[in-house]
């Protein structure tokens, strides 16, 4: 880390980035849920790395620390069903299987971020971000499954992960922004 590095703090997330195809497919069901419940517009990922608070040469050298390790390969993920959580950021998402590569991957990023979970991992792919009430977000779950009755169970290989700026208190998500891309056991 360079010492005379002046650039501000801000908060980075790393994301989990499905396969291009998998994405489309995902961007599908999200647009029709915002167009029935309004939200944000943002990239399909399931956080690796929660918000973190630090400079951006400093997270971009973490990001590709970690990704250059040792052991450090692709991997997959599994959807297991469609959820609604309690938050703006967790409104309507897609459950993955918590296998121990998915677990692994994240507990060796957040490492090298210096990063220390609140709660315990819980691996999601969210599908709308929002403050709806638990009535519009059962009801934005079942669209998902309205519109993609195949979508629990879906597998997909996870081979690149990416650091976002992510200022979780900009809810317009106008200022996030991808900052840098990483595959997975490439050196």
């Amino acid at each position: 880390m360079d010492p005379t590095d002046q650039s501000p703090e801000e908060v980075y997330s790393v994301w989990a980035l499905p396969p291009e195809p998998v994405r489309d497919r995902l961007r599908g069901l999200m647009a029709g849920l915002r167009a029935a419940h309004g939200g944000p517009p943002f990239e399909p990922h399931a956080t690796v790395v929660g918000a973190v608070r630090m400079r951006r040469p400093a997270a971009i050298q973490a990001l590709r620390a970690a990704a250059a390790a040792a052991g450090v390969a692709p991997y997959t993920a599994r959807v297991t069903g469609v959820a609604r959580g309690d938050f703006f950021y967790q409104c309507v998402y897609l459950l993955l299987e918590p296998t121990p590569e998915v677990i692994q991957t994240s507990d060796h990023f957040c490492a090298h971020f210096g990063f220390q979970r609140s709660t315990p991992y819980m691996p999601h792919v969210s599908l709308l971000y929002g403050d709806l009430t638990d009535e519009e977000k059962e009801a934005a779950r079942k669209k998902v499954e309205e519109m993609d009755s195949e979508i629990s169970g879906l597998q997909f290989e996870i081979s690149e992960l990416a650091l976002y700026r992510t200022d979780t208190e900009d809810k317009s998500l106008e200022s996030w922004e991808l900052v840098e891309v990483c595959h997975l056991g490439k050196k």
